[in-house]
């Protein structure tokens, strides 16, 4: 019996996250469930897709703020029966702080979760992830390009994402790829923007997407691009092409 592929989808028990670990399961992988705080709305996806095809699915907690954890994240996932495959470093931390108002604690949630977090899961990860010729898909935002009024550490954090995709992807070819999906107006998050219309106005589709727009992308990047790396695909609805920081 062929070895089993595994995937690492991290903050994927809800929203875009849920979906990715959905598609890339339909793809034939198992999953990884990395979750913080929705252990309910994590064991409840891992229940269906288990339903589906029995022990495939697999659930680790982990804190991203914390470094050690992470390791620990990387360590456990290595220890996961199967061949690691993907990576996809999904789970973020968003919310409203000016820039004079940025405090330490700001920092270390928004860099940390957005930044640092997916630094050490491809450090950590990239030995296992050569040896089978997988990839990395890092879910980046629009707002890398062109900041957000009002979350700035959020934007340095997700530009930074965007220029590790392209570091990471010259550093670790060719055995393994490295891209990243930019999402526009999927879902709006739970505590942030207030100005929704305004933002669909901006947008040359005139409408948000959905989580599976996004999920396409990254199983696209992963499973269906052999010749592609260190690109970010834009999943805006246009956006990105008249979009003024709002």
């Amino acid at each position: 019996m062929a070895e089993r592929k595994l995937a690492l989808i991290t903050g994927a028990a809800r929203r875009v996250g849920a979906e990715v670990a959905r598609h890339l399961h339909e793809r034939g992988l198992d999953i990884i469930i990395h979750y913080r705080n929705s252990e309910a709305d994590a064991r409840a996806l891992a229940e269906t897709l288990n339903g589906r095809r029995a022990d495939s699915v697999h659930l680790l907690a982990a804190d991203l703020d914390d470094p050690e954890q992470v390791r620990s994240l990387a360590e456990k996932t290595l220890a996961v029966p199967g061949q690691l495959v993907l990576l996809v470093n999904n789970a973020s931390t968003f919310y409203a702080r000016s820039l004079l108002d940025t405090s330490d604690e700001d920092w270390l949630r928004l860099v940390h979760s957005n930044l640092r977090a997916p630094l050490i899961l491809t450090q950590c990860l990239a030995p296992a992830l050569s040896r089978a010729h997988g990839s990395i898909v890092n879910i980046v935002d629009v707002y890398a390009e062109k900041p957000l009024k009002d979350f700035p550490l959020y934007s340095v954090a997700k530009a930074g994402l965007a220029q590790l995709t392209r570091a990471s992807a010259r550093e670790l070819g060719p055995d393994v790829r490295v891209n990243g999906v930019s999402p526009g107006p999927i879902l709006w998050p739970e505590q942030g923007q207030d100005n929704q219309q305004a933002v669909l106005d901006g947008t040359a589709l005139a409408r948000s997407g959905s989580p599976t727009d996004i999920a396409s992308a990254v199983a696209f990047l992963a499973l269906d691009a052999p010749f592609v790396t260190g690109q970010i695909l834009a999943v805006d609805g246009g956006r990105s092409l008249a979009f003024h920081g709002s």
